[in-house]
């Protein structure tokens, strides 16, 4: 008998294929799953709530004993559409952003971004739950997720924070990666990889599933979201690390 494992998924459209993958692998009578977004995730895995996680990258150092597992990932090689800063002026005119509660990596990257890319000075703000409501005059926010794809459609301006990470450094970003905070050992990790195989074979089924009027996800699982953890993301993942250890 497998003690279940505690995995934690966050509950966005991205991770749709691999939850698609993991409740027809056989893996579910291994696993239990916790949605949640990304910060809550990092929280409970750090206070060892989880066994496993898709983990914000900017948190895996602070992860006792934090191994990668998994060939998988949430990452972009261009438009990832779903993180974004959301503005009704344009860059050279913002002065505030809010800093989206869900999530360290996406928050952490754009203040990268605005200070090395954009070369903008700006104050920073935390997010209270309605805070999309205050992207109004010079104020603008950090919005990712599937709200993200709703600011679309409201936002003036959206500068896409892949799109500028891939423009400034020549290498993809991986927003998250798969983290344990123990070793799950070999006979786990095969068939996890798997079951993302098998999800990420079947997205016109994980589309179905999924009814979204807002924006084309056939497009978002194939154009926008890049699920592999090759070389090139592992480069970008270790680049933005170093960053974020060098800002302090």
């Amino acid at each position: 008998m497998y003690k279940r494992l505690r995995v934690g998924v966050v509950s966005y459209l991205n991770t749709k294929p691999f939850l698609y993958g993991i409740k027809r692998s056989g893996l579910m009578d291994r696993v239990g799953l916790i949605e949640a977004y990304p910060s809550k995730i990092a929280a409970m895995l750090q206070n060892n709530e989880l066994d496993l996680g898709l983990l914000p990258v900017a948190v895996i150092p602070q992860i006792p004993n934090a191994n990668i597992i998994s060939n998988y990932c949430i990452g972009a090689v261009g438009e990832v559409a779903s993180v974004a800063i959301y503005s009704e002026v344009p860059m050279d005119q913002i002065k505030t952003v809010i800093l989206d509660y869900q999530s360290r990596s996406s928050v952490n990257l754009a203040k990268i971004l605005l200070r090395d890319y954009w070369k903008q000075e700006v104050e920073f703000l935390p997010a209270t739950e309605d805070f999309q409501k205050q992207i109004t005059g010079t104020t603008a926010a950090v919005v990712i997720g599937d709200r993200a794809l709703q600011q679309r459609k409201q936002s003036t301006y959206h500068y896409d924070l892949a799109t500028a990470w891939v423009n400034h450094t020549g290498l993809p970003f991986v927003f998250a990666a798969w983290v344990a905070n123990k070793d799950l050992g070999e006979d786990f990790e095969d068939p996890f990889n798997k079951a993302f195989e098998f999800g990420l074979k079947h997205i016109d089924d994980v589309v179905a599933e999924n009814p979204y009027p807002l924006y084309n996800l056939k497009e978002y699982y194939t154009k926008n979201i890049s699920y592999m953890l090759d070389t090139d993301k592992r480069k970008g993942m270790a680049l933005f690390l170093s960053l974020l250890e060098q800002n302090g």
